[in-house]
């Protein structure tokens, strides 16, 4: 299960990966140009350590963080004051219908397989307003694949599958990110809009 995963390795995850400084900075100005789009309230679906979360707060946004892993709801709490953060999964938001403007799901549904994927994607729609914009943060291969990731496996996919999988759900693909970096996996965004 990827939550005990991550909690049996979040303190070295945090130490590498949880403060703005370790974000590439073509993913920052993805994030920033996202976030200056949306109106209403943000859920940062997938938190981790809480950095993203508290990045955007910085921003002036109304924005609440949830993670599987109870650990890093912890770190975030204590190092995040102010915001609010829980222990929730993706797959089954606590959530009222159209709550959010905007969901920022940066790498957080890397851990479902295909056959399971839609419900994370199902949930973004069912708790974005209609024109709320989902930002999704994805591993890019040439087709939807498993790989050996540092904690627990994990898949990549082609853009387009992907976007075809978040149309089904309910979403227009307004923008499409891939980039490609020497020595690193390559990753892309997705930006879609709620349909009506």
């Amino acid at each position: 299960m990827s939550s005990t995963a991550y909690d049996a390795r979040a303190d070295e995850y945090i130490a590498a990966l949880g403060s703005m400084d370790a974000v590439h900075p073509v993913d920052r100005s993805i994030v920033d140009a996202w976030a200056a789009s949306v109106t209403g309230p943000v859920l940062d679906a997938g938190c981790g350590p809480g950095h993203w979360t508290a990045h955007l707060a910085g921003q002036g946004l109304d924005v609440r963080g949830v993670d599987l892993a109870p650990r890093f709801v912890e770190h975030a709490r204590a190092v995040h004051a102010g915001i609010r953060f829980d222990v929730d999964t993706i797959d089954d938001l606590q959530a009222a219908d159209g709550k959010f403007g905007g969901i920022l799901s940066w790498f957080s549904t890397i851990h479902h397989e295909p056959t399971r994927i839609d419900l994370p994607l199902r949930e973004f729609a069912r708790t974005l307003h209609p024109g709320g914009r989902l930002l999704l943060g994805f591993f890019v291969g040439a087709e939807a694949e498993a790989f050996d990731h540092a904690v627990v496996r994990a898949y990549r996919w082609p853009a387009a599958e992907l976007g075809r999988r978040a149309d089904a759900a309910g979403f227009d693909v307004v923008e499409t990110h891939v980039r490609e970096t020497r020595g690193e996996r390559p990753v892309g965004a997705l930006i879609c809009e709620r349909r009506a």
